[in-house]
C-alpha cells in the first residue's frame, strides 16, 4: 500500500510540473534543511523562527508569526507535531521545486506534505506553501 501511495504521489507531482526547471543535489540538501528547521521550530513553538522559513508572499499573507502559528496549529497538525518525517522525491515545477514529505501526525495518520519551494534572490530557499494529501486523496 505504501508503495502505491508513493507512486501515485510521484505521478501527481510529475503531471503537475511537466517541462519545469530542475533542482540539483545541493538545492535538495538546502531544501530539506529548511523544511527540517521549520518543523523543529514548530516542535519548539518558536513562531518567529518557523515564520522565518516562509516565503515573502506567505509572510505578507499572515502578517505575524502568531497568525501563522495559529493557522499551522489548527490546520496542519501533521506538520506542527509530526511523530515521524520521511523525505521523498524532490520534483521540479514551473514555479519552483516541490519536496514531497511523508508525515505521521500526532493522531498516527500518515499524510504526504507537498512543500512548494521558492528560491530567493540571495540563493536561499523559502517555503511557499504546503499541501497535505492523505491516503484517501492519493487513492482516488
Amino acid at each position: 500500500m505504501r508503495k502505491t501511495i508513493l507512486a501515485l504521489a510521484a505521478v501527481l507531482l510529475m503531471t503537475a510540473s511537466a517541462g519545469a526547471q530542475s533542482a540539483g543535489d545541493t538545492d535538495r540538501a538546502a531544501i530539506v534543511s529548511v523544511i527540517e528547521a521549520q518543523i523543529e521550530a514548530f516542535r519548539l513553538d518558536d513562531g518567529e523562527r518557523a515564520f522565518s522559513f516562509a516565503s515573502p508572499a506567505i509572510r505578507r499573507m499572515f502578517g505575524t508569526p502568531g497568525r501563522f502559528m495559529a493557522m499551522v496549529r489548527s490546520g496542519y497538525q501533521a506538520v506542527y507535531r509530526p511523530r515521524d518525517v520521511a523525505f521523498l522525491d524532490l520534483v521540479p515545477g514551473d514555479r519552483g521545486p516541490t519536496q514531497a514529505v511523508q508525515l505521521v501526525g500526532p493522531d498516527g495518520r500518515v499524510v504526504i506534505g507537498l512543500y512548494f519551494m521558492q528560491a530567493q534572490p540571495d540563493g536561499t530557499w523559502k517555503i511557499n506553501g504546503v499541501q497535505l494529501l492523505d491516503q484517501g486523496d492519493l487513492a482516488t
